[in-house]
């Protein structure tokens, strides 16, 4: 693997940190190469590492007592594997499993989260992101339950081709219908009225997008509601190399500077105390006597 090729500002979310924080996670960050089908973590299993994603795209399932699943959410380099250990959990809800093949960065939970446990840029990034995150989801499954399957493949594509940067990706129909929650019949035929359109082109473990604008107008309503809150919510994702911030943004610091505890490697770190905000005048009253 060529490593000079790649490097942590093709992530966003590693691009938007300010030097001073990134230069701290920077150290423990492993450039490491994954496999379509490897599986990062089972559901109720610990995560021990994050990822970020450069031009590799990681899905998380939901599997059923049948064998089935389905996608919950896909993560690109928009983003990280990890989110739920910000919000105090140990433990994957779903597995996480390698879905386009590629590169991501690799670094120790602790590590994050003794960076997230300072307060500052990172902590109001990474929330922020797990907010957009968490739109993906619902407009996931609003979109499997309501829209065709013609329509979810489309989508599927565009946020694909978004992630990846290129035209062509390597994946089977089975794969999709697994990530869609749908019959392979259906993905075929999806697919065929596609290709037929010219909007596409399939051979086997190959789609080719040959028309954008063609799969953009028949896409549904969730592939832009999804894509208007990733840039709402990063408008400020501004690269140390090369990119501009998109709308001037001054980040305030939202709490005040606390004691973070020492992190030790296979331990699960304890959120510090914040200290409480005085709502109380200085003859005693509280807010609501004033």
């Amino acid at each position: 693997m060529n490593n000079s090729a790649y490097n942590p500002n093709q992530n966003h979310l590693l691009g938007a940190l300010p030097d001073i924080e990134f230069n701290r996670l920077a150290p423990f960050l492993e450039l490491v190469s994954l496999q379509t089908g490897d599986v990062l973590c089972e559901s109720g299993e610990k995560l021990s590492s994050v990822y970020f994603p450069i031009s590799s795209t990681i899905s998380l399932q939901n599997l059923l007592e049948n064998g089935s699943s389905s996608e919950v959410t896909g993560i690109g380099n928009e983003g990280m594997l990890g989110t739920m250990l910000l919000m105090g959990g140990q433990s994957m809800p779903s597995r996480a499993i390698v879905q386009i093949a590629g590169q991501a960065y690799k670094l120790r939970a602790d590590i994050l989260l003794k960076e997230f446990y300072l307060a500052g840029t990172t902590l109001r990034l990474l929330l922020r992101y797990t907010q957009a995150l968490i739109t993906q989801t619902t407009q996931t499954a609003v979109c499997n339950r309501h829209h065709t399957i013609e329509q979810q493949l489309c989508r599927w594509l565009l946020v694909t081709n978004d992630r990846v940067s290129t035209r062509e990706i390597k994946v089977t129909q089975e794969t999709i219908a697994n990530i869609l929650g749908v019959r392979r019949e259906g993905v075929t035929e999806a697919a065929g009225h596609l290709q037929s359109l010219g909007y596409i082109h399939y051979r086997r473990g190959h789609i080719t997008i040959s028309n954008q604008r063609g799969l953009q107008e028949l896409v549904c309503e969730c592939h832009a509601v999804v894509k208007k809150e990733f840039a709402r919510l990063m408008c400020d994702d501004m690269h140390r190399q090369g990119a501009h911030q998109s709308l001037p943004i001054v980040l305030t610091p939202i709490f005040p500077p606390v004691f973070v505890p020492e992190f030790k490697p296979g331990t699960p770190p304890v959120a510090p105390k914040l200290p409480l905000p005085n709502i109380f005048s200085s003859n005693g009253a509280g807010l609501i006597g004033r």
